[in-house]
């Protein structure tokens, strides 16, 4: 199935089959496809080896003393495992609906268990965040399945879901599929529900896309480039690139961002 790569663990329950594969040092986990969900480099477990991870991680550009994560998506658990390593002052709940994900990121992707500063509950995503008003700093979404992001993670309906469950001034990242033929219909609901502020920040191959929406706060393209320099200091992740990137592709909204909000 995985080509040249080792088949190392198959978990089946129904009809979810959760894989893990490994290629010179480097695990990969894949949800009933070839399609790599997560992968994680055997000797350097902390460190994002997928560039959409490291992306994802570009909310510091916005909010670099956010306290509260809320995620919905383990996978292998890379942004977990990441922030709860190298950014102790944030609180982290992530969201899996499937088990043997979440026991696989285990045993197989040296995530941590539970403890003051992480939570990994075994919930549906958009049902918590419905329950969940006004609950978090940032709101990371990297929800896939075998076919791509769920139906439910798509909707006006949720992305309405995800604006309320942040804070007066929050962050909300998403990963997507630029080849996804509703990646521009999802884009505007997106624009929708954050009142057009909203940023992507394309990855490179094989085509992640992280869209970023910002509630409550006007930024600029300059102060993006400044934080970039200092978080490069502290971190093994490419922020400048990605903030010259974000700057490049995305100078009207950069521009003509406005601190109003949905409240």
């Amino acid at each position: 199935m995985f080509g040249l790569k080792r088949r190392i663990h198959k978990s089946v329950r129904d009809a979810s089959i959760v894989e893990v594969s490994e290629q010179g040092g480097v695990r990969s986990l894949h949800l009933g496809s070839v399609t790599v969900q997560s992968s994680m480099r055997t000797k350097d477990p902390t460190y994002l080896e997928l560039a959409y991870t490291r992306g994802m991680m570009g909310f510091l550009l916005f909010n670099e003393a956010a306290k509260q994560v809320v995620t919905i998506g383990l996978g292998g658990g890379s942004v977990a495992k990441y922030i709860h390593t190298f950014c102790p002052y944030i609180s982290q709940t992530i969201l899996e609906i499937n088990q043997q994900v979440i026991n696989i990121a285990h045993s197989h992707f040296a995530v941590p268990f539970a403890d003051e500063k992480l939570q990994i509950l075994c919930e549906d995503g958009v049902t918590y965040l419905q329950n969940q008003p006004n609950n978090c700093d940032v709101l990371l979404i990297d929800a896939f399945d075998s076919e791509g992001v769920p139906d439910d993670c798509r909707s006006t309906s949720f992305f309405d879901t995800c604006f309320g469950a942040l804070q007066k001034q929050g962050v909300f990242a998403m990963n997507l599929w630029g080849s996804d033929k509703q990646f521009d219909a999802v884009l505007q609901r997106i624009e929708q529900a954050f009142d057009g502020q909203v940023l992507i920040l394309p990855t490179g191959k094989p085509g992640n896309i992280v869209v970023f929406g910002i509630k409550g706060f006007a930024y600029n393209g300059k102060l993006l480039l400044k934080r970039s320099t200092m978080l490069e200091n502290t971190h093994r992740i490419e922020f400048k690139d990605f903030a010259a990137k974000i700057c490049e592709l995305n100078r009207e909204r950069l521009s003509d961002f406005a601190s109003t909000s949905h409240d």
